[in-house]
């Protein structure tokens, strides 16, 4: 016969402490320290930080014995662990005492199939926590010790077949994704295409096609110029007001790429070359002028979409939603990229790239590439951006929040072939690396159902549903 107790009623908590960080006496002895951090998976065996018995004596902290349940009340609510050692905890956990016949690993598991729950009772604008009151309510299905190891066997082979399982996932997906940079790395090294160019006779010569993108880009500045001089007739004829629009900027020229850096990058093709991304067609920051950012007056019945990076990372090649419009107000100290834009994010997370499915607006801190439609692919550079996103990563510094600058886009190598070639090289990254994206993401539904299958475990456990 099962009974049901209010977790009050079984259990007992002792709450711990934070030793002065101002008295280094406290720190750097023999005593783990547990703090959320050191609370991950199912056992505690070690600690990130470390205090002294006079650190334990000159605050609150209390140590906990080999063996004990510990429970996060703040931050992480919910989440518990069995210490493998003696140690001390700060005061967002709790050293779970079971009063009478309690497995404690019948009730950590109880605690992992309630996480939910204690969520939803927890409160907090800032940093989520759950008050003890609110935790002693908690209703706890007992059943009879011998009952509760039964169940705490079953769940522990049950979990350790679907790890196994995941296991053999994950291992699957990454084998999948180093495929996938081998393709991409042999793609813009031009072996992808060594069989089509052998059977060409008419591609131009590396001389022809740096003159082709000469030609082209004094094309597209003449264009600029004259659409700005249109726009000035305009603003005369409306009576001149505001500011004049501005003139577009010269184009600069950089510093030609040195031997030793060539000497860095991957072998290509003989026919092949590099050239800096600067050339191959417009590149800028997004702008959002204003601040606060989130200004209401900003989006107040607006009608241009605003895009931000987490919807460049999130989507699938092509951004095709938006959450927020600008104004009139935000058009004015912002800019509206066309359609087809290639948005590549620089702050926060790096290289990411999406094209635009409707003309939009974004912050600074993501990037518009616009290439010159003669001499680039646009698709050719989305996937030479996959094929180098780590190399870029790399360029961020290590500080809170990583970020790259325009200038390392602009100076950024690109292996560069003709339009023929450009569009071959696509097709075939299309044809192979749509059979990996479709494996991978079976994969990750597949580690979904995992996540599902887990709880679904638990939940039975705890309605007596699991063993006989």
């Amino acid at each position: 016969m099962w009974e049901t107790e209010n977790l009050g009623e079984i259990v007992s908590f002792k709450g711990g402490g934070t030793p002065s960080k101002q008295n280094p006496s406290f720190w750097n002895g023999n005593i783990p320290w547990a703090s959320v951090k050191d609370i991950k998976g199912d056992y505690l065996e070690k600690t990130e930080s470390k205090i002294t018995q006079e650190g334990v004596k000159n605050s609150s902290t209390k140590v906990c014995s080999a063996g004990d349940l510990i429970l996060i009340t703040r931050i992480s609510p919910g989440k518990s662990i069995i210490s493998k050692i003696d140690c001390a905890i700060n005061q967002d956990l709790k050293i779970v005492d079971v009063n009478g016949d309690i497995d404690k690993m019948f009730l950590h598991y109880y605690f992992k199939s309630q996480i939910n729950e204690v969520e939803k009772k927890s409160s907090g604008t800032t940093v989520l926590g759950i008050s003890l009151n609110e935790l002693k309510q908690l209703t706890v299905p007992v059943p009879p010790l011998p009952t509760q190891h039964r169940i705490v066997e079953k769940i522990e082979e049950l979990f350790s077949d679907l790890d196994n399982g995941i296991k053999n996932l994950k291992k699957a997906k990454q084998q999948l994704e180093t495929y996938k940079q081998s393709v991409l790395k042999a793609a813009f090294e031009g072996k992808l295409t060594k069989g089509w160019r052998e059977q060409q006779n008419d591609l131009p010569t590396p001389e022809e096609l740096k003159q082709q993108i000469e030609e082209e880009r004094k094309k597209y500045r003449e264009q600029q110029l004259k659409e700005w001089q249109q726009e000035v007739e305009e603003w005369k004829e409306q009576g001149e007001p505001g500011q004049k629009p501005r003139k577009p900027r010269k184009p600069k020229d950089l510093d030609p790429l040195e031997d030793d850096e060539l000497e860095e990058l991957p072998n290509i093709q003989d026919d092949w070359f590099y050239h800096q991304l600067y050339y191959l067609g417009e590149l800028g920051r997004g702008r959002s002028r204003h601040r606060p950012r989130s200004d209401e007056k900003l989006f107040k019945d607006g009608q241009y979409p605003f895009i931000q990076t987490g919807q460049v990372r999130n989507a699938n090649k092509y951004v095709t939603e938006y959450n927020k419009c600008y104004n009139d107000f935000g058009l004015e100290q912002s800019k509206l990229w066309p359609s087809g834009t290639l948005c590549i994010t620089i702050a926060a997370n790096i290289a990411e790239t999406a094209f635009l499915k409707f003309d939009a607006c974004f912050p600074d801190s993501v990037v518009g590439f616009t290439g010159h439609n003669n001499i680039i692919n646009k698709e050719f550079i989305y996937y030479y951006f996959h094929a180098i996103q780590k190399r870029l990563e790399a360029y961020a510094p290590a500080t809170a929040q990583k970020n790259i600058n325009l200038t390392i886009l602009e100076n950024l190598t690109i292996p560069y072939c003709s339009p023929k070639e450009q569009f071959q090289i696509v097709n075939e990254l299309e044809s192979r690396l749509s059979v990996v994206d479709q494996n991978l993401n079976t994969i990750e539904q597949e580690l979904q159902k995992s996540k599902a299958l887990r709880q679904s475990i638990l939940k039975r456990a705890f309605e007596g549903k699991l063993i006989n």
